[in-house]
C-alpha cells in the first residue's frame, strides 16, 4: 500500500508535467537548504538528504574526515576521531570521509515548513525548464494555438495549460481578421529564455509557414519525392514556390497543386486567400527566370552578371503581356526577383526592337560582334518597325523570332564589349600598381645602398655636430631628420633626395654637402674595382697541369720566334726607306703633299737617321689590328713654298728644332695611296703586356 507522500509525490509530477527524478532532486535540495538554515551549517560543509518513497521518511547526513585521535581533532562540525568513526564503520581508516546521520528528532515537521517555499520554487523552475525544452524542439514547426488576447502590438495565443505564445503584428498576414477563442495554426518562429518561463514567437506570415503547409497538403513533399527549391511570398497577396521532381516521370506542379487545383486551395483557404503560383525549377537560369514570371511566351532572357544596379535580368514580353509580366504594383516582378536572386527588368517587344536599333545607330562598331546572319537581320528589324509604327496589329512568328534574335545578340555583344573594357582598365591598373612596386623597390634598394654607405657612428651622431647655419639646421629637424646618419643617406642618394626637403634649396644644398664633407665622418666606398682585382687574381693563381705547362711554353716560343721573323722584315724595309732618296719619295707621291716632301728634305740627315732607328721597333711597322696596339696617324699639313717665300728664317730654324725633339716617330711612305705619314708609337690600352714582351720602345 502506498503512502500518502508517494501519492503527494506522484500527484505533484502529473501536475507539473515533470519526471520523477526532478521532482525527487527538487525535494532533496529544499530539505538540504532547510537543514542549514535552521542548524547554521557552513555552505562550504557537504550535507546530503535521502527521502525513502515508500515511508516517506526523510534524512539528512552530514559529511565528516577521520582523523587519528580526539587530540588530533580541530573542528567537531567537520572532523571525528578514529575510534569514534569505527562504531559507524568498523573498516574505515585515517582520513578517510564518513557521512553521518544527523537528522533532527522534529525534522519532518519543521522541514514541512521551511522547504515548502523551496520545494515551489524548484518545481516551478524545473517545469520552465521542461517546458522551453520542448517547445525549442517544435521550432521551425506550425502548432495550433488559441487566440487568448487581442492588442494593438500583437496577438497571445494560449497553446497548452499554462504556456503562451506572442504573434507580433508584423507576423501577421496583412487584411487577416482575428476573433477571441479562434483556434489558428502558426509557425514557432523562435523561442527565448526569460525569467517567467519561455518566450515563444510565432507568425504567420514567414515563407517557412507555406513550406511546411505545403508539406502537411502534398503527401509527395513529405515523401522526397519533390523538393521545394525556393519560396518567394508576399503575406496575404501572393507567393511563388519553385519545385523539382526527384522521381522520374512525376510532374512536380501537377503534385502540389492537386486534382482540380484542390490541394493548393486548401493551403490558399488557410492563408486568408493568398494566391500561391507553382512553378517548375530549372538548372539554366534564363529559362528558371522566364518559368518565375508565370508567363505564357517570353521572347527572349539576358543576363549580366556585372550592370551597375547588381545581377540583372533583361526579359522581353510581348506587348499586350507586359502588364500581366509586371504585375499589379510590380508584385509579379518583385516576386520572380526574391524568388530567383536575380534584377528583373522587364520591356515588351516593340521598346526592346527600338533600343537595340538606337544602340546600332550610337556604336555602328557593333555590326563587327555580331554574327554575320544577325547582322543581316538589322536592315529587315528597322522595316519591321516602319510597319508597325502607324498599326497596331500582332507581330507575326517571324517577327517575332527577328526581334528576339537580333535583341538578345546585341545585349550580349554590349555586356562583352563592356566585360572587355573593364579587363582592360583592370589590366592597366595592374600594370600602373607593378610600375609603382618596381618604384618603390627601386627606391628601398637605393635607401639601402645609401645605408650601407653611412657608417654607423653617424646615427649616434647629432646635427649639431654640423657646421651648418642655423636656418638650415632648423629646417633639417623641422623635415624629420635626427641625425648626422639621417643626412648622409639623403646625400648618398642623391641632390634630389635633398631638395625635396622643404626649405632646402641650391644655397642649402651646397652648404649641407660641405659641412658634411668637412665632418669626421666619411663614406664607406664600395670597392668593386678592387675585389674584380682579387677575383682576377685568383683565377690566375690556379694550378696549371704539366701538360698546360708545357703546351703555354710552346705557344710563347712560336710567338717569339713569329715576333723574330717580323722584326727581321721590319729592319729590311726601315734600311730600303733610309737609303731611298726623299726626291724619289716626292716624285712618287700626289701633288698635293709636296709641301710635306719638302719639310721631309729640310730635315738633317742625322735626325732622320735617328727617326729611323727609333722606328725600327715593332710599333713603327706593324699593322695595329694584328698586335691589338692603338697608333695615332697624324697627316702633316705643310703651306706651299710660294706662300712661304716671306716665312722668317728663324721661325724656319725653331720649326726644324721642335721636328728634332720629337721622339718615337718615323715616316712612312703609302704606295698604294702614294701619300707619307709620320707614325707616333703610343702603347695600346688593352694588350699592356705585350710592350713588356719585347721590351720598351
Amino acid at each position: 500500500m502506498k503512502s500518502e507522500f508517494t501519492l503527494a509525490f506522484n500527484q505533484i509530477c502529473a501536475e507539473y508535467n515533470l519526471p520523477r527524478d526532478v521532482v525527487l532532486d527538487a525535494v532533496r535540495a529544499a530539505l538540504v537548504t532547510a537543514y542549514r538554515r535552521d542548524w547554521k551549517i557552513a555552505s562550504t560543509q557537504n550535507v546530503t538528504a535521502d527521502i525513502n518513497l515508500e515511508t516517506g521518511l526523510a534524512r539528512i547526513y552530514l559529511e565528516k574526515i577521520v582523523v587519528k585521535d580526539t587530540e588530533a581533532v580541530e573542528d567537531s562540525e567537520t572532523q571525528i576521531p578514529l575510534p569514534e568513526a569505527r562504531v559507524h564503520k568498523p573498516k574505515i581508516t585515517e582520513g578517510d570521509a564518513i557521512f553521518l546521520d544527523v537528522t533532527p528528532r522534529n525534522f519532518g515537521r519543521i522541514a514541512a515548513q521551511t522547504a515548502k517555499q523551496v520545494i515551489t520554487q524548484r518545481l516551478r523552475e524545473a517545469e520552465r525548464e521542461s517546458q522551453f525544452n520542448r517547445f525549442i524542439r517544435q521550432e521551425n514547426e506550425i502548432i495550433i494555438g488559441t487566440i487568448q488576447s487581442i492588442t494593438p502590438h500583437g496577438i497571445t495565443l494560449h497553446l497548452e495549460r499554462t504556456e503562451e505564445a506572442l504573434m507580433p503584428r508584423r507576423e501577421q498576414i496583412p487584411g487577416e481578421r482575428y476573433t477571441l477563442h479562434q483556434k489558428i495554426r502558426v509557425y514557432v518562429l523562435e523561442v527565448r529564455r526569460s525569467a517567467r518561463g519561455p518566450e515563444i514567437i510565432v507568425s504567420r506570415s514567414h515563407p517557412r509557414m507555406l513550406h511546411r503547409l505545403l508539406e502537411l497538403e502534398v503527401p509527395e513533399i513529405r515523401a522526397g519525392q519533390v523538393e521545394v527549391k525556393a519560396i518567394a511570398r508576399e503575406a496575404g497577396g501572393r507567393s511563388k514556390v519553385a519545385v523539382i521532381a526527384r522521381q522520374p516521370g512525376l510532374d512536380p506542379v501537377g503534385a502540389c497543386v492537386g486534382m482540380r487545383g484542390i490541394r493548393i486551395q486548401t493551403i490558399s483557404r488557410e492563408l486568408h486567400g493568398e494566391r500561391i503560383d507553382v512553378l517548375e525549377w530549372d538548372s539554366d537560369l534564363k529559362t528558371f527566370i522566364a518559368n518565375a514570371l508565370s508567363m505564357n511566351q517570353v521572347l527572349c532572357v539576358s543576363i549580366d552578371e556585372h550592370a551597375s544596379g547588381g545581377r540583372t535580368a533583361s526579359v522581353v514580353v510581348m506587348d499586350d503581356q507586359l502588364s500581366l509580366a509586371i504585375g499589379r504594383s510590380g508584385q509579379n516582378a518583385r516576386l520572380a526577383a526574391k524568388l530567383t536572386g536575380w534584377r528583373v527588368d522587364i520591356q515588351g517587344a516593340t521598346e526592346a526592337a527600338v533600343w537595340t536599333l538606337e544602340q546600332i545607330n550610337k556604336k555602328p562598331e557593333l555590326l563587327d560582334a555580331l554574327r554575320s546572319d544577325i547582322a543581316a537581320l538589322i536592315p529587315r528589324l528597322a522595316a519591321i518597325m516602319r510597319s508597325h509604327e502607324d498599326t497596331r496589329y500582332p507581330y507575326t512568328d517571324e517577327e517575332r523570332r527577328i526581334i528576339r534574335d537580333t535583341v538578345s545578340a546585341v545585349r550580349e555583344a554590349l555586356i562583352a564589349r563592356r566585360e572587355m573594357e573593364q579587363h582592360a582598365a583592370i589590366r592597366q591598373a595592374r600594370e600602373r600598381r607593378s610600375a609603382q612596386q618596381r618604384i618603390e623597390d627601386d627606391r628601398r634598394e637605393a635607401r639601402r645602398e645609401a645605408m650601407s654607405r653611412v657608417p654607423d657612428m653617424a646615427y649616434e651622431t647629432s646635427l649639431d655636430t654640423l657646421d651648418l647655419p642655423e636656418k638650415v639646421l632648423s629646417n633639417l629637424l623641422q623635415n624629420g631628420l635626427q641625425n648626422v646618419g639621417e643626412l648622409m643617406e639623403r646625400v648618398a642618394l642623391g641632390d634630389e633626395a635633398l631638395l625635396m626637403l622643404n626649405g632646402v634649396g641650391a644655397r642649402a644644398l651646397g652648404q649641407i654637402k660641405e659641412a658634411v664633407e668637412d665632418s669626421e665622418l666619411n663614406f664607406i666606398e664600395v670597392k668593386a674595382a678592387f675585389e674584380a682585382e682579387e677575383a682576377v687574381d685568383a683565377a690566375e693563381t690556379v694550378e696549371e697541369t704539366p701538360e698546360e705547362a708545357v703546351e703555354a711554353v710552346i705557344e710563347e716560343t712560336v710567338e717569339v720566334l713569329d715576333a723574330a721573323q717580323e722584326l727581321v722584315e721590319v729592319e729590311e724595309i726601315v734600311a730600303e726607306v733610309a737609303e731611298e732618296p726623299v726626291e724619289e719619295i716626292a716624285a712618287a707621291a700626289e701633288p698635293d703633299v709636296s709641301a710635306e716632301v719638302a719639310i721631309a728634305e729640310e730635315a738633317e740627315p742625322e735626325s732622320v737617321a735617328e727617326e729611323a732607328e727609333e722606328a725600327s721597333g715593332l710599333e713603327a711597322i706593324f699593322d695595329p689590328a694584328s698586335i691589338g696596339l692603338a697608333y695615332e696617324y697624324e697627316e702633316i699639313e705643310v703651306e706651299d713654298d710660294t706662300a712661304d717665300d716671306d716665312t722668317d728664317e728663324s721661325d724656319k730654324d725653331e720649326r726644324r728644332k721642335g721636328k728634332r725633339k720629337k721622339k718615337g716617330r718615323a715616316v712612312l711612305y703609302d704606295e698604294e695611296t702614294g701619300e707619307t705619314y709620320v707614325v707616333r708609337k703610343r702603347r695600346g690600352r688593352t694588350r699592356d703586356q705585350m710592350w713588356d714582351e719585347y721590351g720598351d720602345f
